[in-house]
């Protein structure tokens, strides 16, 4: 079963959407990212991705928020954007995240990434792969790098990465699906990782194309804007309609952290 993975984008300390990444394009969904945590929690998440985009782009960082949000709700927390040394991971260890995923370090300083696993071990540390029709970009998706995809993976995996977190940058925050094409693609390639796909999800039709990519290694979803616009017929049972009277503090029936296990390569 695909599991779909909530995404809360944190920009000056508030849950943000952007448009195929651009900075300019950016939509304010709710002020307080902890409340938006408590949300997706509300609504039955079992884990949650977090981005710093502040990070991303070296304009500070939001690790206090991300920290409240780790010590507000009972479930695991993955979080990217501007973790580059192996002190970024330790203190975003430190403050309750469950994992953290690499992305420009993994193209600029790939024996980090060997570090950080041995260290860490692979199922706290992933690899993202934030691509435009193939080529590998960084810095907050702001510069290119003339790397592949696919081969960026295959030296990751030949390092002990187990998990790629892939976007499409061309369709994350445009609604216009996803690139099932490069996800089939990917997993072909692969042997042991496995794939969490990111980036243009509308809606209940896309989750099923995705859930048909299992035998070519995707087996979760990221999914922002088609939550936040509550694309899913599903939503209108919850609270997302009412979400300033929701209470926030009663979670709903999904394990809790400790009970989890994320899906891994095996």
């Amino acid at each position: 079963m695909l599991l779909v993975i909530p995404a809360i984008d944190i920009r000056g300390g508030r849950c943000v959407r952007l448009y195929q990444g651009s900075y300019e394009r950016e939509t304010v969904y709710f002020d307080d990212p902890v409340k938006m945590a408590c949300l997706w929690r509300v609504q039955n998440a079992r884990v949650l991705h977090v981005v710093d985009l502040d990070a991303a782009r070296g304009q500070g960082h939001n690790r206090e928020v991300i920290g409240a949000i780790c010590r507000t709700v009972d479930i695991p927390i993955q979080v990217g954007g501007g973790v580059r040394t192996l002190e970024d991971i330790e203190a975003l260890l430190q403050v309750g995240v469950y994992r953290v995923v690499l992305g420009t370090a993994a193209v600029r300083e790939p024996e980090l990434v060997s570090e950080a696993i041995a260290r860490y071990g692979c199922s706290r540390v992933v690899v993202g792969i934030d691509a435009r029709d193939g080529e590998v970009r960084v810095q907050g998706w702001t510069e290119g790098t003339g790397v592949d995809a696919v081969e960026l993976a295959l030296d990751m995996e030949r390092r002990g990465v187990r998990r790629f977190v892939y976007t499409d940058i061309s369709r994350d925050g445009t609604l216009e699906g996803p690139n099932v094409e490069m996800y089939r693609t990917l997993g072909l390639h692969l042997k042991k990782a496995r794939i969490t796909a990111s980036g243009g999800v509308s809606g209940y039709r896309d989750l099923m194309r995705l859930q048909e990519l299992e035998p070519y290694r995707v087996d979760s979803v990221i999914i922002g804007r088609a939550l936040y616009e509550n694309r899913f017929p599903c939503q209108q049972f919850w609270c997302w309609h009412d979400k300033e009277n929701v209470d926030l503090t009663r979670f709903s029936t999904a394990p809790l952290k400790r009970e989890i296990k994320l899906p891994t390569a095996e």
